[in-house]
C-alpha cells in the first residue's frame, strides 16, 4: 500500500490547499512578540512567562524590541487548522507543521 493523500481543503474559488498543522512550536527560539498569538483564530497558543533563571539579562541582544521575558506555548494544537498564519507572521520561524493523511 502506498502513501496516503493528505486531507485537502477547497477555497471559496474552488482551488484546491492542503492545510498544513502546527506540530511542533521551538519555544528556546521565541521572542514572546505575541504575533502568533494574535493571528490564530483558534486559540492554539498560550503566552508563558519565562523562569528567571531563563532570561538572558545580556544588553547586547538585538531581539530585546520584540522580547518580553515571555514565549509562547501549544496549549491547544489539537484544534489547529491548518492556516498557517502563526508561521507566516513569526520573525524566529518558530513553528513546525506537517499536512495529515487523509485516513489518519
Amino acid at each position: 500500500m502506498g502513501v496516503e493523500p493528505p486531507i485537502t481543503g477547497i477555497t471559496r474559488g474552488g482551488t484546491l490547499w492542503v492545510p498544513q498543522f502546527v506540530t511542533a512550536l521551538d519555544e528556546s527560539k521565541c521572542i514572546g512578540c505575541g504575533r502568533c498569538f494574535k493571528v490564530c483564530p483558534r486559540d492554539v497558543l498560550t503566552i508563558v512567562q519565562r523562569a528567571v533563571d531563563d532570561v538572558d539579562l545580556d544588553d547586547d541582544d538585538d531581539d530585546d524590541d520584540d522580547s518580553d521575558n515571555s514565549f509562547m506555548t501549544l496549549s491547544n494544537a489539537m484544534d489547529c487548522i491548518g492556516c498557517e498564519a502563526c508561521s507566516r507572521v513569526c520573525p524566529k520561524a518558530c513553528f513546525t507543521h506537517e499536512a495529515l493523511p487523509l485516513a489518519a
